[in-house]
């Protein structure tokens, strides 16, 4: 019966079990969860089939067929892929408004030595089912648009989700969302071998992402994760039911007093270590800061280090579940292993 597996993980539940996902693949687009379930990404637009893995060396005009050419287009639409794939990318892969990048169905890399995804100015993208891995710095297309070599860059963007991907082994952040961005969701993703994993917030001076709205949910961080699974500034950020496997320095930390809610995660540290880092700030002010653990489970000697006082904006969402759910709601996260004719 569609939408009834019964997991706990509301986002799987709501399509994967409808062996004719397939046939309605734009029904993912109302599986969303969080401060990014605005975003439709490419839902009623047209269906665009990337048959060529091949990047052109002029970005401005890539080949039909290409991943670039489908997200550079100005209408809305659902990307999906012809076979498996690995995709090396020149430059930066710019993604334009209402795009859904759909990796189901096919074993689809991107990165790979080559450069990978920037979400910059835009609304409504959706990244889904893609190995992301290796990428690295681009020439620039501008002198204001420096490549960094992230993973997924979103930067003055609005209403993002990313689900279903696995992230490792990047020249800067695996996931960056920066400079205003808000109203995202990061979701069922795994996160493995890399130090700065997840930046929330461009600089502790740049005071506009103070509107920052982030989830971070159903995530398998690890193993060999550094840091920054996130590190946050100014924002509000909900990080809920993720799985933490180990970190080097800390898992969750921040600078310039962001509002931190973790609930129901767990957390598995290889020896007593505190899972909280405050950066550039004296306890006097961190202090103040509303970092907030509600239902965590602390393994092995892992310890959060809460502060300040919940407003009516630290609430946990009413799909969170307790930390006793986070081996059943994150079992599948990653890629998933899909036939267009069966259960996903």
């Amino acid at each position: 019966m569609v939408g009834e597996c019964g997991s706990g993980n509301p986002v799987d539940d709501c399509w994967r079990c409808d062996p004719s996902w397939a046939d309605n693949r734009q029904r993912l687009a109302d599986c969303v969860v969080g401060f990014g379930r605005a975003a439709i990404g490419g839902k009623n637009g047209k269906t665009y089939v990337v048959t060529d893995p091949s990047d052109d060396a002029d970005p401005a005009n890539p080949a039909p067929g290409t991943l670039r050419y489908g997200v550079i287009q100005q209408e809305p639409l659902w990307i999906t892929f012809a076979r498996d794939m690995t995709i090396r990318p020149k430059q930066d892969l710019l993604v334009a408004s209402y795009k859904t990048v759909d990796g189901r169905g096919a074993g689809v890399v991107v990165g790979d030595g080559g450069a990978c995804f920037v979400l910059r100015n835009v609304s409504n993208v959706i990244i889904h089912g893609l190995t992301i891995r290796g990428c690295k710095p681009a020439p620039p297309l501008s002198p204001s648009a420096e490549s960094e070599g992230d993973g997924i860059t979103v930067f003055r963007a609005t209403n993002v989700w990313v689900d279903h991907c696995t992230l490792e082994a990047c020249a800067d952040g695996l996931i960056d969302v920066t400079d205003g961005s808000t109203n995202v969701t990061l979701s069922n993703n795994v996160l493995r071998n890399h130090n700065k994993t997840m930046l929330l917030g461009h600089s502790d001076d740049f005071t506009d992402d103070k509107n920052m709205k982030v989830t971070v949910a159903f995530n398998r961080f690890g193993p060999g994760l550094i840091q920054r699974m996130p590190r946050c500034r100014f924002g509000l950020f909900h990080v809920i039911n993720n799985d933490y496997i180990n970190w080097e320095i800390y898992a969750i930390g921040g600078s310039a007093s962001p509002t931190i809610l973790s609930h129901g995660n767990r957390f598995l540290a290889d020896k007593a270590k505190e899972v909280t880092k405050r950066e550039a700030a004296p306890e006097s002010e961190w202090s103040k800061w509303t970092w907030i653990s509600e239902d965590d489970t602390m393994l092995n000697g892992a310890f959060f280090t809460s502060s300040g006082t919940p407003g009516p904006e630290v609430k946990a969402p009413g799909f969170a579940k307790p930390s006793s759910f986070v081996p059943a709601i994150t079992a599948s996260v990653g890629v998933l292993s899909c036939k267009e004719v069966s259960l996903c």
